[in-house]
């Protein structure tokens, strides 16, 4: 061969080389043409590039050319042969006689000649390119020059792509976390939400699965919620206890934990999933809410690997926009109590008010009949069986007055409680208490508060419970969603609110006699909440009314004498 290439075809080479940073996005399509760029300047009989794994420390063969086919999936280690020592030393190497070197591995019988050049990346070694040739001393000072050349070139070009590539890969994990957090904030079943972070730990990892352990309320043990694998969802049911996992160190110091070789760690009922699943390597990030911690979340691989910077912080922001997230579901989870605990509340008040107005009836009636059988003035002997009944009758009487006015007192007790409260603040309270339902029926509220505050002396949780059912109402109107608005505001004297939707309407037929007790048109209605509501605002020396109802929506108007200031 000629061992002195045309300088100009290097050049040319050399010119094709760099260009290929705007030619190919694929930096192992890089490497293929740079390779075929080496070999037209220098001719030689094989040639190959390998590159160093970071995770193996050892020399992956990328391209090759007149190589046994079986040498493709060749891996050397540091130090091991021709291209091992140039690897580890940084140097490049002319090995006239090939029969003459001990370090020298054969590869081809044929092959007399071999040089290799290092990779260099900002000072660190990250392959190798060889050329071999059939002729002894096929190599010269010459030849390594060009070489050297062209790999220094390869090496910048590579090195671009593979930051091209990283900066790709960043921009798209960065969509996904978008996208995840997204989704897992809508999610709003806890267990369904676990699941959900746990297949989305290893799509956005593209590791061989991922798992989400739940930490115990002694904060002893770990129990798995979700395992995940290319097959999907696994059932496992598994407990840990903290003193027998590596997960461990997760837990107490509340970092992240790498592990490279499962194998040596863990020993404990999780080694059989270990086994079954192959899994080799894993990073671990707790899942912490504030100071509390709530599990951890795992990414597993079933090779050997070193998880990068990029690896590592991409699953700590999973896991804490897993850990928003399932804190969400939790108030979620509280508010549906809240909100079932204020309809029973609702019940009960609405029972209480009953059981006042029927005593407040009862009393007029009972205070005559007491007062006309007083003035009968039935004697008889003591020996007469009449004498003990009308003794038990006047006690009865008393009994029943006693019973009225204590039950009249309580509800007087209720009603006394006023307080000073700003019309805004009771909006926000009421709209946080039914938030979750309005989000789930994709109805839009709209309330701005207004410039100034307005005070009013109130007892709160009778009104919240006028505006939580005032809302609750227009929301039934809704079933397939709307919007809600809210107007508050104030004359010289009272306090205005208005509760506005664009629901069914109420019938007309039943319009003017809405605030009636019993009065309703849902079949699972009481027909109790608009009497309640109307009584508890004029007992507050306020009311409301309908302003009006249409198929297009319906506005309510309550108003509340102002705080004296």
């Amino acid at each position: 061969m000629d061992s002195h290439p045309n300088e100009q075809t290097a050049i040319d080479s050399l010119y094709r080389i760099s260009s290929l940073v705007s030619d190919t996005e694929e930096p192992k399509e890089a490497l293929r043409l740079i390779l075929d760029e080496i070999i037209s300047v220098l001719k030689p009989s094989s040639a190959s590039i390998s590159l160093i794994n970071p995770d193996t420390k050892g020399l992956e063969l990328e391209a090759s050319y007149g190589l046994p086919e079986d040498w493709n999936n060749l891996e050397l280690a540091l130090g091991q042969g021709i291209t091992g020592w140039t690897a580890l030393h940084g140097r490049a190497l002319i090995v006239g006689d090939v029969r003459q070197e001990p370090r020298y591995i054969s590869v081809r019988p044929s092959v007399r000649s071999e040089m290799a050049v290092p990779m260099e990346d900002q000072g660190m070694v990250i392959g190798v390119v060889n050329v071999d040739s059939e002729q002894i001393n096929a190599f010269d000072d010459s030849a390594l020059k060009i070489l050297t050349l062209l790999t220094n070139e390869a090496t910048r070009v590579v090195s671009r792509l593979w930051m091209i590539k990283q900066l790709r890969t960043k921009a798209n994990q960065l969509e996904s976390l978008v996208d995840m957090s997204q989704q897992l904030v809508g999610e709003l079943d806890r267990d369904e939400l676990m699941k959900t972070l746990t297949r989305q730990a290893r799509q956005l990892m593209d590791c061989h699965s991922s798992a989400l352990f739940l930490l115990g309320g002694d904060g002893r043990e770990l129990q798995l919620h979700s395992f995940v694998n290319a097959s999907g969802m696994v059932d496992e049911t598994l407990t840990l206890s903290l003193e027998d996992s590596a997960l461990a160190a997760s837990i107490h110091r509340r970092k992240q934990i790498e592990i490279h070789d499962l194998a040596f760690t863990e020993e404990n009922d999780f080694h059989r999933i270990i086994r079954r699943e192959g899994l080799v390597s894993m990073l671990a990030s707790p899942i912490i809410f504030g100071e509390e911690v709530i599990g951890v979340i795992i990414a597993y691989t079933d090779q050997s690997h070193r998880f990068n910077n990029d690896e590592k912080n991409v699953f700590t922001t999973l896991a804490g926009v897993g850990a928003i997230a399932i804190q969400n579901a939790r108030h979620y989870s509280r508010i549906f109590a809240s909100e079932e605990s204020l309809r029973r509340n609702e019940k009960l008040t609405t029972l209480g008010m009953l059981a006042a107005e029927i005593a407040h009836e009862i009393r007029n009636p009972l205070t005559v009949i007491k007062l006309l059988f007083d003035s009968l003035d039935l004697q008889f002997p003591n020996g007469d069986p009449r004498h003990t009944d009308i003794q038990v009758i006047g006690e009865k009487l008393n009994q029943l007055e006693e019973i009225v006015e204590r039950v009249l007192s309580f509800g007087r007790t209720r009603e006394g409680m006023h307080t000073r409260h700003d019309l805004s603040g009771l909006i926000n309270d009421t709209l946080k208490l039914v938030r979750l339902k309005l989000h789930q029926q994709k109805i839009d509220i709209q309330f701005s508060a207004p410039a100034k505050r307005i005070l009013v002396d109130v007892n709160k949780g009778q009104i919240l419970q006028v505006m939580l059912n005032l809302v609750l109402n227009a929301t039934q109107a809704m079933p397939d969603g709307g919007r809600i608005e809210i107007r508050a505001d104030a004359d010289a004297s009272a306090a205005h609110l208005t509760i506005a939707d664009n629901g069914s309407g109420i019938p007309e037929a039943i319009q003017a006699d809405i605030f009636e007790s019993f009065l309703t048109d849902r079949p699972d209605g009481t027909g109790l909440g608009l009497s309640i509501s109307k009584r508890i605002l004029r007992d507050h020396r306020g009311n409301i009314e309908l302003s009006h109802s249409s198929p297009a929506g319906s506005t309510f108007h309550l108003w509340l004498p102002l705080s004296k200031l």
